[in-house]
């Protein structure tokens, strides 16, 4: 187990790392190897790259489904990664072309580094959670200790924030806190438990399941779900090359097809999706327990009274489920994020983000074509408890 110190160290390290892949000069010789590589495989078979978080769940759903396969598509076994600096550098070299990548990452790699992505759909709703230690017990307990993130450019990172300043409390990223301010330290999910059980962190935001993990080790417990702040939320969005979906617009469709049809499939099949991704599967996809993983995804097993009582549920009439499925993008999401990452400390470079439009990037970024004609074909809005393609966002303290 690793002490403080070098988890610091490796966090930061791992953060420069990436703050270096999202610029024009860092991401210039990834993308001329990217060029390269498409030169020689014009027609390279669906690569997919991700996190062991169940964020990634559509993708590797429709692989162990064969659904990739049952659209005519070629498919590598999917490449696990560590950590969203050794996924991106991957992406942005070419040697996988379908990933999910947290959302504010997404506007950060085309507005920061200008790298030719597209959002094309999204992965999950929710799924995600602020834990802390055992004594904390409100925001504002908060005060004066360090919470971790999962990067700067995260949903977690601004919804935490969020919950920060409506209690009166100064999101910090150096420094020793006062007790009315918070430090913010990006680490690894996979050194997020080990820290809390520590005590080197009072808490951290991520997605699950390393939430679960804590209550299952009996180590920490969920102060508040972000999707009781965020209604409906997504977290990781699918994200492809956008010369991909300029020169190869029939497989992009089939790769979307495949996704949306798997998000279809888990909607009526929680704990089978549970075992896919647990590590006693034979492709162990992810490293995690079959408990922990049915605790995130199997409705059933949410225990609301106690999350109602102990205030993780706040908004009960939302009747929201702790991971939830459906891949269109809607607009209003990512114009709200832009406004709200405009408001949230972020480390790094960050210039970019001032001057941008968020009607300008909902369009620009994300490409709705090819999802909103697989939801079509696979039964509309409605099979995804959708009511159309337009929504407004609600987000509450």
């Amino acid at each position: 187990m690793k002490d403080a110190n070098n988890t610091t160290s490796d966090a930061r390290r791992l953060f420069l790392k990436l703050s270096g892949l999202f610029t024009a000069m860092g991401a210039l010789p990834l993308l001329q190897m990217h060029n390269q590589a498409r030169a020689a495989d014009p027609n390279a078979p669906v690569r997919i790259g991700y996190l062991p978080i169940t964020d990634a769940t559509p993708l590797l759903v429709a692989d162990h489904q064969q659904y990739y396969q049952a659209q005519g598509l070629e498919v590598e076994q999917p490449r696990m990664f560590r950590s969203w600096a050794q996924l991106v550098e991957a992406f942005l070299a070419g040697q996988v072309n379908v990933v999910h990548l947290l959302a504010p990452m997404t506007v950060w790699a085309r507005y920061g580094s200008q790298s030719k992505a597209k959002v094309v759909a999204w992965n999950h709703m929710s799924g995600s959670g602020l834990t802390v230690l055992h004594e904390i017990n409100q925001i504002k307990d908060l005060g004066g200790k360090t919470v971790a993130i999962p990067f700067w450019y995260s949903l977690h990172n601004v919804v935490l924030q969020h919950l920060l300043k409506n209690q009166g409390l100064e999101p910090i990223s150096e420094g020793n806190p006062t007790s009315q301010q918070v430090k913010l330290v990006v680490m690894p999910p996979s050194d997020m438990v080990p820290a809390l059980a520590n005590k080197q962190i009072a808490g951290y935001t991520v997605a699950e399941p390393f939430n679960a993990s804590a209550e299952v080790l009996k180590v920490g417990k969920i102060l508040r779900f972000t999707g009781d702040v965020w209604k409906d939320h997504a977290c990781c969005v699918v994200l492809m090359h956008e010369q991909d979906l300029q020169e190869r617009p029939e497989w992009t469709q089939k790769v979307v097809n495949a996704i949306v049809q798997a998000q279809a499939w888990i909607q009526d099949n929680r704990s089978e999706t549970a075992q896919i991704l647990s590590k006693d599967n034979a492709k162990r996809y992810t490293p995690h327990s079959l408990e922990a993983l049915s605790q995130v995804l199997v409705p059933e097993l949410l225990n609301r009274e106690l999350y109602e009582s102990n205030g993780a549920i706040v908004n009960t009439q939302w009747n929201e489920k702790r991971i939830d499925f459906q891949p269109y993008p809607f607009p209003s999401y990512t114009e709200e994020l832009v406004r709200k990452l405009k408001n949230t400390l972020v480390s790094g470079r960050n210039d970019f983000l001032q001057a941008l439009d968020p009607a300008f990037v909902a369009s620009d970024l994300v490409d709705d074509r090819f999802v909103k004609k697989a939801i079509l074909d696979n039964g509309g809005p409605a099979a995804f408890g959708l009511e159309s393609f337009t929504r407004q966002e609600i987000i509450t303290g």
